[in-house]
């Protein structure tokens, strides 16, 4: 049955790059349509998402840095972003509330300013697949994105930890330790070479690090 479900997406992605539209859309319905179907993800197909996910934010951490994330350009855009996007999205919201009243008469200003809050940020999977389908991954702009979407993730990471009470452990401290590791990790990729260890050498990186927070 995951084969099928592997085929089914990669038919809709066919189609959708087809269409001269990005894969992801013909991903997102296949997904959607396998929902609607009744089918449920098991411990293979999450495996696999899994994967897939950790994988691509590894990739995006070789194309930032933190003294990107740093310039005034990406925090106030990304800051800016959001508080204008909120402003606007609360008004709206309110005022339909006002005016509209019945589904939308419950809404009061805490559950509002909530979902602004979560309107005012971007998918970053999104923007990344058509910015490399565009060839603009690694242009001025493209790579501005890649921070400003960065910088609203880590944001969301915060409130998420705030609003369930999860704070990150002590020990996550010790991770600021990762910097004196550098000069080994740089020595352990050149001695990888450009053979089949270097893609090997990228998955135990990238898996290592998520397995280690």
């Amino acid at each position: 049955m995951n084969t099928l479900w592997l085929v089914f997406a990669f038919v809709c992605g066919f189609g959708a790059r087809s269409l001269q539209l990005p894969p992801l859309v013909g991903f997102l319905i296949a997904g959607f349509a396998l929902n609607a179907a009744g089918v449920q993800p098991n411990a293979t197909l999450d495996a696999i998402a899994n994967l897939g996910i950790t994988l691509m934010l590894f990739t995006i951490g070789l194309k930032i840095s933190i003294g990107d994330l740093l310039k005034r350009e990406v925090w106030a855009t990304a800051f800016g972003h959001m508080s204008v996007w909120m402003v606007v999205t609360s008004t709206l919201l309110m005022g339909s509330a006002v005016m509209v009243g019945g589904l939308l008469g419950g809404l009061d200003l805490r559950a509002t300013a909530l979902i602004a809050f979560a309107l005012s940020f971007s998918s970053t999977v999104c923007v990344i697949k058509i910015l490399e389908d565009s060839g603009e991954l690694k242009t001025r702009h493209g790579r501005l994105a890649i921070n400003v979407l960065v910088i609203q993730d880590l944001v969301a990471v915060a409130f998420l930890a705030g609003a369930t009470g999860k704070a990150p452990s002590p020990w996550a401290l010790l991770l600021v330790g990762l910097i004196a590791v550098r000069p080994i990790l740089r020595a352990v990729l050149a001695r990888a070479g450009h053979g089949e260890m270097l893609p090997l050498t990228g998955f135990v990186l990238a898996i290592g690090g998520y397995e280690l927070f």
